[in-house]
């Protein structure tokens, strides 16, 4: 995640020196220890007050309400029913590197829709005005259509191809 330019906090109910341990293996630097799960939500919430972009993964009972008031929730698959539900998204392997892959095909997704819409919008910059002056035979307007039609679909049918990258990738 920090690859990405995101900054990670981890919040916990664990003890601080179990807290301090797993942030120090896992490469977090900020990491909140004894919350109860309210406190987590507040937290969540705290961030948000202050202008930041907020997303929390969670597996428990004790992460719902701070994955309920986070703007993008992940929970492990695995997790309980109520993190679950609470969640945007159940992440359907157990591995925290699936919230990664999400996030890296939410931004693929979003570039393919920037894409799409600068297609679009070039078809519709030259055609309207030929065909309003009259100087765009209307064949030739409908075949332009379906070409921005196509061209379309079939950038978007390349996010068939997108994989997860791993480590080293």
């Amino acid at each position: 995640l920090q690859a990405l330019g995101i900054e990670v906090i981890m919040l916990t109910g664990d003890n601080r020196r179990t807290a301090a341990r797993i942030a120090r293996e896992a490469g977090v630097t900020g990491f909140e220890a004894e919350l109860l799960p309210q406190h987590k939500a507040q937290r969540v919430t705290a961030l948000q007050q202050q202008g930041r972009h907020v997303g929390m993964i969670g597996d428990g009972v004790n992460d719902a309400p701070a994955l309920a008031a986070a703007e993008v929730s992940f929970a492990i698959g695995a997790g309980s029913d109520v993190a679950i539900h609470a969640a945007d998204v159940t992440l359907m392997r157990s591995d925290l590197l699936s919230a990664v892959d999400a996030i890296r095909l939410s931004r693929a997704t979003f570039r393919k829709i920037r894409q799409n819409l600068f297609f679009a919008f070039i078809y519709n910059v030259l055609g309207i005005p030929l065909a309003a002056a009259g100087l765009l035979n209307p064949v030739i307007a409908g075949a332009a259509m379906a070409m921005s039609s196509v061209s379309v679909v079939s950038n978007s049918l390349l996010l068939k191809r997108w994989r997860p990258k791993r480590a080293g990738q």
